[in-house]
């Protein structure tokens, strides 16, 4: 059986997730919520990361070998969803706000 993914998946969706929450925080402090979407993209972002948290925790948790890796797959496609948001909303800061 090949090492779990879940311990990984848990700490850096965890991170990111912080991550998000510091900016939708900024945005909130400097008032740019109402004319950007970036706050939307990280809310949804900040969703499915926590999403991934949970699933990752259930499937370190579950005996069943089956049901484990059930939970662990998908918990990576939900932290891939996730960081593909995060991803697009790094882009929206570095082009939007440097220009």
């Amino acid at each position: 059986m090949p090492e779990s993914k879940s311990p990984h998946i848990l700490s850096t969706s965890s991170n990111l997730l912080g991550f998000c929450l510091i900016v939708m925080t900024s945005l909130k402090i400097a008032d740019r919520t109402e004319a950007s979407i970036l706050d939307e993209l990280t809310g949804v972002a900040s969703v499915l990361l926590m999403a991934s948290c949970i699933l990752s925790f259930q499937s370190m948790r579950t005996a069943h070998v089956a049901r484990s890796e059930r939970l662990e797959r998908s918990a990576d496609v939900v932290f891939l969803g996730g960081l593909s948001l995060v991803f697009l909303a790094i882009l929206l800061i570095a082009f939007h706000f440097m220009a």
